[in-house]
């Protein structure tokens, strides 16, 4: 007998060495063995018996992650972790890519048998490390927002003046009002740069009204259109709208009307008919009436305004916008044109010098710059709010669903009055994220506890229908709280009044989107924060906004987290609370979110429905990961991304089979049923440039409604034709 046996038999057990099926088991059980091969057959029984209840535990409800402590005697327990750790440090040596995750204070076995712990490694496992975020020294670009003038020191009719006053409780202008109203009053065209939220649509408002309202006769409603308005999304088009009808309050012989996609086409012929003389509309619903209402005339235009220019031109209506163009320049009319933004790009300076006659060029940056400088003078920067505050966090992706859900609980329960939007990639993400954290955080869910709170959640994209999309543009407007999950459909030009916070959960494709996003707070001189979400593969990403005088700083993630601690609906089985050590706290804190996320998780998967939602959700945000601009590919790539982290942020437990490949399939299906006809085989494939592919994945967030013909009516007007033709030669 060996001396290692002799000394395990003094101590009560023993260790038995079993070859079975080429592989060594290891049993150690504190009775001597009597029978080697009695303790063989009990070994098979019990692992067999262990196997069958793992798989049957597996297929149920999935708990959070508790267990028992009681795996035996305490040697055994360090035997165990010994090998753990042993697997790690031999899983890393093969890997050295997989970064090792941050050593866990207070983690693993606790004291005492009967105690239980949480495990949290599924979660807090094996993410990449967090670099250290240094924001490069900028110096960011200030516009003043108000000036001490009032719209009584302008020329202005004084019904309007009162309007102003009363109405909109406006008496001071803006620094973008101040500049722009006269240069507009004298009949000159302009290009108009100021930072989002600082009184844009009353700058080219005021002189537009001023001008129309002067004209001898009066206007008459059959007179048509004498004023274009183009703007890039519908409820930029409602708002819009609705700030013309409180300024015509006066002059109620001009009647103001809107075209936008998703209303029905009947009915606006009808008001057509009936004459509108403010025109505002989205420029794919515009096109549409132009073809197809005979009705519709530019023969007295005075006006043509394109609002937030360079989305309209980003979103590819550059061909809608020529249509429009050619339509005015045959009615021979002389117009006043007007362009607006907060960024100016290469394709506004060719459209301004293709419909614009010697433009004055007003932009808010800096005193130094010349308001009659061409836009390749101005500097390649971007006026922010004095009053916003920009926040970064970088998360890695296992932790992002369960990070968004700590703020939000953060400020909507225990702070008052918070108004967030969150910016999401993709339409089906906002339907998904909707559901699952308005059931789980609400308490609606079969797994969480009793307490309810009350969060109103909202969402807003391109693929809801048009009546819902304007009851929830109403409802979030006019509420005093809550949580509006959006696309970009949301980020130009809206005036949503009281949003306290901006949180951006995926980065925007350009500085200039961040721009138009965090512009949706701190307006007109109010006060406002945003938070832009990044993995720790994204943080180049700083850089670049700091190429624009972007400068953000850093929130840390656990300090997020940390909201949890709060909540008794998310607490662990653990009694850190009662100790008041560093690495007991954020053991604390690391339970409650692990059971956060899997209150998220036994969500996703009680259902086959919702596994599908969760699954179509990640695939829309694989996609649209792999659609940003070239420029950025170093940023954010394919690469990059860690599909098993991605889905768990999603609250999928894995992610789902052939994902990495469906992305590919999805485009290169429509091809292959397009070869598959028989029909031009030869033909070239057409190759889209980035801006393209962004342009053509959310253009359905920002289209009229309209797509035209549908395939079928095309293929009877195909057969028809065909017929006829057969019909010809036989006669």
């Amino acid at each position: 007998m060996s001396r290692k046996c002799q000394r395990a038999q003094k101590q009560n057990y023993c260790v038995v060495f079993i070859m079975a099926e080429d592989m060594l088991m290891v049993n150690i059980s504190n009775q001597e063995p009597t029978d080697l091969h009695v303790s063989e057959k009990k070994h098979n029984k019990s692992s067999s018996r262990q196997k069958w209840t793992a798989k049957k535990t597996a297929n149920g409800k999935r708990k959070a992650s508790f267990e028992n402590q009681d795996y035996g005697s305490a040697k055994q327990r360090k035997l165990n972790t010994q090998t753990d750790t042993k697997n790690e440090d031999q899983e890393a040596s093969k890997f050295p890519s997989k970064l090792k995750a941050s050593p866990k204070k207070g983690q693993g076995v606790h004291k005492g048998h009967d105690e239980p712990f949480i495990k949290t490694s599924s979660l807090f496992r094996n993410n990449p490390e967090i670099p250290d975020v240094f924001s490069p020294a900028v110096t960011q670009v200030k516009e003043k927002v108000f000036t001490t003038n009032t719209f009584q020191e302008l020329d202005l009719h004084p019904h309007l003046v009162a309007t102003l006053n009363k109405v909109l409780n406006i008496s001071s202008m803006t620094s973008v009002q101040k500049q722009t109203i006269p240069v507009l009053m004298s009949g000159k065209d302009a290009v108009v740069r100021s930072q989002t939220g600082s009184g844009k649509t009353l700058a080219y408002g005021i002189p537009l009204i001023q001008s129309l309202q002067a004209v001898q006769p009066k206007i008459q409603r059959s007179d048509g259109p004498l004023a274009v308005v183009i703007v890039p999304t519908r409820e930029l088009a409602q708002q819009s709208f609705q700030i013309f009808q409180k300024l015509l309050k006066p002059f109620t012989w001009i009647v103001p009307g809107v075209l936008m996609g998703g209303e029905k086409r009947k009915a606006e012929k009808a008001r057509l008919r009936k004459g509108i003389n403010v025109l505002i509309s989205t420029p794919g619903r515009l096109v549409d009436h132009i073809k197809n209402t005979l009705s519709i005339a530019f023969s007295a235009v005075r006006w043509l305004v394109l609002d937030e220019a360079d989305r309209t031109l980003d979103l590819g209506f550059e061909k809608d916008l020529t249509v429009i163009l050619n339509a005015l320049n045959a009615a021979g009319s002389t117009r006043q044109t007007v362009l607006l933004s907060a960024t100016l790009t290469e394709a506004l300076s060719r459209l301004t010098s293709i419909s614009m006659n010697d433009p004055v060029y007003i932009q808010i940056l800096e005193p130094s710059l010349s308001s009659q400088s061409p836009p390749s003078q101005q500097a390649d920067s971007y006026a922010m709010p004095d009053r916003l505050q920009q926040y970064m966090v970088v998360v890695p992706s296992k932790l992002r669903l369960v990070c968004l859900a700590a703020f939000i609980l953060a400020r909507c329960k225990f702070e008052r009055d918070q108004k967030l939007i969150v910016f999401i990639s993709s339409c089906e993400a906002v339907e998904f994220l909707d559901t699952l954290l308005s059931t789980v955080l609400c308490g609606k869910s079969s797994t969480a506890n009793k307490q309810k709170l009350s969060i109103n959640f909202l969402r807003l994209h391109g693929n809801m229908e048009q009546e819902e999309r304007t009851e929830v543009f109403q409802e979030f407007s006019q509420s005093k709280t809550g949580v509006l999950l959006c696309t970009d459909v949301a980020a130009r030009g809206l005036d949503l009044p009281q949003v306290t916070w901006i949180v951006q959960f995926n980065p925007p494709s350009s500085a200039a989107e961040y721009v138009h996003r965090v512009g949706r707070t701190a307006r007109i001189g109010a006060r406002g924060n945003s938070l832009l979400f990044l993995t720790p593969s994204e943080t180049a990403y700083m850089d670049v906004l700091a190429n624009h005088n972007i400068s953000l700083s850093e929130m840390k993630m656990e300090d997020i987290l940390s909201t949890l601690m709060q909540d008794e609906r998310f607490r662990g089985r653990g009694n850190w609370d009662k100790k008041k050590s560093a690495g007991a706290r954020e053991q604390d804190m690391r339970e409650r979110a692990t059971v956060l996320q899997t209150e998220f998780e036994n969500y996703v998967h009680g259902s086959a429905e919702s596994v599908q939602a969760a699954k179509k959700a990640l695939q829309s945000f694989v996609r649209a990961y792999t659609a940003y601009p070239s420029a950025l590919k170093h940023i954010f790539h394919i690469r990059h991304l860690h599909l098993g982290h991605a889905a768990k942020s999603f609250g999928l437990r894995d992610a789902p089979q052939g994902l990495s490949s469906a992305v590919a399939y999805s485009t290169a299906n429509k091809s292959a049923k397009k070869t598959a006809k028989g029909k031009d085989n030869n033909r070239p494939t057409i190759k889209l440039t980035a801006r393209e592919r962004v342009a053509s994945l959310i253009r359905s967030e920002y289209t009229s409604g309209i797509s035209g013909e549908s395939k079928s009516k095309k293929k009877r007007t195909k057969k028809k034709k065909a017929n006829a033709e057969d019909e010809l030669t036989e006669g």
